[in-house]
Parts: structure tokens; sequence; C-alpha cells
């Protein structure tokens, strides 16, 4: 079956064709830096992880470009009202946005290239829109995109541009524009910028948004690539502007596929400071919910589908991680019969995994069939026909998807030679009737996030997937 995307240009699903065989180039737009991403950002991050993985899966190459935006106007006065330099006030956030990829299993891009470090691409990608006839200044010095010019905007966020207000001179975010249409390219320097500014050939000042994605993705995957990604939000206008500022610049075609992720929502309400629903993952890891449940509650609704992110998703995601790792973990077990009987329901699991994702990334479709599997292996196992040969190619099928869902790695224990040691004490206290020893040594591991699970074949060690003193907000 040939991959599908749904593409937000075209509104509707098309057969992916990367524009080099076997390549695929691909932007996302990363976080800006004034505070902790939350975990609305991370669903659109964990989306293009998924998606990352699955094209890594069906044995492309990806080259993949995240941008760091690390100058806007909250950066620049939240630093100043804190009395630090941008880059002083925007360093822990980026060092905390890598640590929280880490911690979610979010495989790192090829590249993350930093707004302020790309100054003078975003100068000559501007002087180019000037030669071109497409971006003029006006009376503050600061430059502008001629919207009006450009006839195919609108295509991506279908909007009708004739109806948008033209023709009329208004002050936006304290800038002057000829329309309330056109977009900030480069903003002049003001007083309240302070000491955030460039001197460059077209003035001093510092870059809009919209450019900074434009120079940058085109700067390391060419003026014409394969797919750029983001959540709804960016649709418009963002993404609209992405694509009118690059196809004016070059002449050629800027993106081929869109993709888009939707919003995630807390309690079926939109995050905001006003309701107090800002979560972050860090914030989660600390009341105790596993990065692995995170990870799984974020990945296992369709990219497409809002995501209502609350209680009962945790603990249902909990819930479903425990089941697979118990699954996984339990192939270690199996009987002593020669017989293999699962070669069948192995092929058709990969089959139907794979034409899942291969379906604009199917997760649910995807994870229905590896819970069939489960159902299916444990009928085998409770007749005691669970094969050695059949324990390893499950376990061996259960890794080539783990290459996208990462879940039974990020889910894994490490037994440290501490574990290891306490494990063998409890063992020892069992086996003398020491209960209490035994409780202790226990409770003792549960506090630090480790459950020991007795099994007829020995003890079993698992994490403590969530806390029971767990709260959302």
């Amino acid at each position: 079956m040939p991959t599908i995307f749904y593409n937000t240009l075209t509104r509707k699903k098309e057969i992916f064709k990367p524009i080099t065989p076997g390549i695929v180039k691909m932007y996302t737009c990363g976080p800006t830096v004034y505070n902790y991403a939350h975990i609305g950002n991370f669903r659109a991050y964990i989306f293009e992880d998924l998606l990352r993985r699955y094209l890594k899966f069906k044995g492309y190459k990806v080259v993949q470009v995240m941008n760091i935006t690390d100058v806007d106007d909250k950066i620049i006065r939240n630093a100043s009202q804190k009395g630090l330099s941008i880059e002083e006030f925007t360093e822990p956030y980026k060092k905390a946005f890598f640590e929280d990829l880490d911690i979610l299993g979010i495989e790192r891009a090829e590249y993350y290239p930093e707004a302020t470090k790309h100054i003078d691409d975003m100068v000559g990608l501007i002087k180019k829109l000037i030669e071109n006839g497409y971006a003029y200044q006006a009376p503050d010095g600061s430059y502008y995109f001629k919207v009006s010019k450009f006839e195919k905007y609108g295509m991506l966020a279908n909007l009708n541009v004739k109806e948008m207000r033209v023709g009329e001179r208004v002050i936006s975010d304290e800038y002057e524009k000829e329309e309330i249409r056109d977009f900030a390219l480069w903003k002049a320097w003001k007083m309240e910028d302070g000491d955030v500014y460039w001197e460059t050939e077209i003035g001093k000042g510092r870059p809009g948004w919209h450019i900074e994605c434009s120079a940058m993705s085109m700067k390391y995957l060419g003026n014409h690539f394969d797919i750029h990604t983001g959540g709804v939000d960016n649709i418009f206008p963002h993404h609209e502007n992405e694509i009118a500022q690059s196809e004016c610049a070059t002449g050629e075609k800027f993106v081929n596929y869109w993709l888009h992720c939707e919003h995630l929502l807390i309690n079926d309400e939109k995050m905001s400071k006003s309701l107090g629903n800002v979560i972050f993952p860090r914030d989660l890891i600390k009341k105790g919910v596993d990065p692995v449940v995170i990870r799984y509650a974020l990945i296992s609704t369709h990219y497409r589908q809002k995501l209502n992110f609350n209680v009962e998703k945790i603990y249902s995601s909990a819930s479903a991680v425990d089941r697979l790792l118990d699954f996984y973990n339990s192939l270690s077990e199996f009987s002593d019969s020669q017989i293999s009987n699962l070669d069948s329901l192995v092929r058709d699991t990969d089959k139907s995994f794979e034409e899942a994702f291969d379906d604009d990334l199917n997760i649910s479709e995807a994870l229905a069939s590896v819970f069939e599997l489960i159902k299916e292996v444990n009928k085998f196992r409770m007749r005691n026909l669970l094969t050695r040969k059949d324990a390893e190619n499950i376990r061996n099928l259960l890794d080539r998807f783990d290459n996208i869902l990462n879940i039974f790695s990020l889910g894994s224990v490490n037994v440290t030679d501490e574990i290891k040691n306490l494990v063998e004490k409890r063992s020892l206290a069992r086996s003398k009737k020491n209960w209490q020893e035994a409780d202790r040594i226990r409770d003792f591991l549960m506090e630090n996030g480790i459950i020991l699970e007795d099994t007829p074949s020995g003890t079993r060690v698992k994490k403590l997937l969530i806390s029971d003193s767990f709260r959302l907000l």
C-alpha cells in the first residue's frame, strides 16, 4: 500500500512522493523560548516524531529541521522586565526544551537553527522580495510584504482574500503598514526594544516571525522541499505567509505536503493562563505520571482529531501502557512445545499495523492491531501453547513496531544493581516468612517508582506508571 497523507494545501488525502527518491526533507515549527513548552506544544512535537519515525520505518532517509524562535516581542518584554539579555533569558528554556524532548522519547531532528544566528539569511531573503517588488518600506523603516501582489495568497487557509479589508492605513503592533493584510518582514528598532536589534543593509531592527521560518527552512532544505508540519493554529497567518514570501522570493513552489496537528484541549477547554489550565510535561512528571504514559496519551488520538486531555485520558493511557508492557515482558515465558502456531498471526498483524500507518498515520487502527495480537496470543498462552519460536517472533515484531511507537523502549525499567539487590533481599525475606521486611522493601521501591509483581516464575520488576495521589490541575 502506498503512503498517504492528508495535505492541508489541497484539502484531500494524497499519495506521498518525495522530490528525491529515498530522501524526505521536512520542516517543523519549533518553540518560541519565552517559557517552557506546554502539553499542547508537545502534542504537535510528538505527532512530528511519529511522522519522522514512520518515514524512517518505511526506509526513507529523513532530514528534519526544527527552528528555535529566540527573539520576539514576548521575549524582549520579559527579558527586559527581568533585567536580562535575550540570550540569558532564553537559554534556560532552550535547555529545558531539549530535556523534555529526551524525556518523552522524541527523536532529535538533524538541525535546530536559532533565529538570532540566521539574521543574514533573513535579510538576504527580504532583499530578494524588495528586488522582486513584493516588499515595501513603511515610514518608520519597517519592511512589509505586499499581499495584494501575490495572487495565490490564501490558498493554504482557504481564504477569500477579496473579503479582507484593504486600502486602509492602520497601526498594527505599533508598526505602520499600507494594508491590514500586509505582514511584517523586518521590524524597525523602537526605543522599547532596548539593545535588541541588528544593524543590517535594510536598517536597524529585527526580523518578523514569518520570515524566520522561510529563511531557515530554505537554508537547510532548499527552496522546494517535501513536508512542512505544525499545529492547525499555524495555518493562518504563519504558514500562509511563509508560502507567500518564499514563493515570491524564489519563483518556485515552496512545499509539497502540509500536515497539521489539531488542538489539544484540557477538560474540553482551550488552554489559557486566565483559566489556569496550562500544563507542562515536567509538571505532570513531578505529579507522578511516567513519561511513557504522557507519550501514549499524546500519540493515541489521530493527529487530525482534537485531543481532550483530562484525568480519564491519563488513567486510560496508563492502563493501556501497563497492558502493553506486561505482555511484552511476559514473552520471556513460554512452553516446551515445539509446534509453532502463530506465524500467520504475526504476518497478519505486521501487515495490518503498517497499512494503518500508511493511511495518514492511522494510529487508532495500528494500536488496535497490537491489542488484537495480545488477545490472540494470550489464548495460546492459557493453553500452554506459546512456543519459544513464537515468543521470539512476537517480541521481534513488537520491537519493529516500537521503531515508530517508542513505548516498549521508553517504558522499560532500568534494573540497577541496587534494585537487583533489594529484590533478592525481599525474596530471601519471603522465603523466611519475614513479611514485615518483605513489605518494607516493596514499599520503599514503590516510593521510588518501582513495582514488584510476584509471578510463578519469579518476581517481575515494573514501573509505577501513575501515582495514586495524581491530580491533573
